[in-house]
């Protein structure tokens, strides 16, 4: 059973930083294909990041030069580091795993419950 547990979230001002974190269980890490969505009120889930198993890296272009994600496969753990927070990137961003053999499939991937970044103006 996959499990994603997410965790670091919170509120901070305009212009500031956040990292948040995702840990991993019930998968082999190291084959799976990670990565953050997020969903703002009202909102559809958009792609925020994936990293592939070799670390190869996809951001959507209103991240971009913004957050970085990263992956510690010894920790089955993933992060996102949030710089030059705007009050538009406020939602609750979700934890996603999929295995890279079906990668191209995203609804096999799994979900974490999420955690909400709030960024104040």
């Amino acid at each position: 059973q996959v499990q994603l547990v997410e965790f670091g979230g919170g509120l901070v001002q305009a212009g500031g930083s956040l990292r948040i974190s995702c840990v991993a269980s019930g998968i082999i890490f190291s084959t799976y294909v990670m990565g953050w969505y997020r969903q703002a009120p009202g909102e559809q889930r958009e792609l925020v990041a994936l990293i592939t198993p070799g670390s190869s890296t996809t951001y959507a272009d209103f991240v971009k030069g913004r957050f970085t994600i990263s992956r510690e496969n010894g920790k089955s753990t993933i992060h996102l580091q949030m710089n030059s927070l705007k009050p538009e990137d406020t939602a609750v961003y979700y934890c996603y795993a999929v295995p890279l053999a079906v990668a191209q499939h995203p609804d096999l991937g799994s979900w974490g419950q999420g955690t909400q970044v709030t960024v104040s103006s």
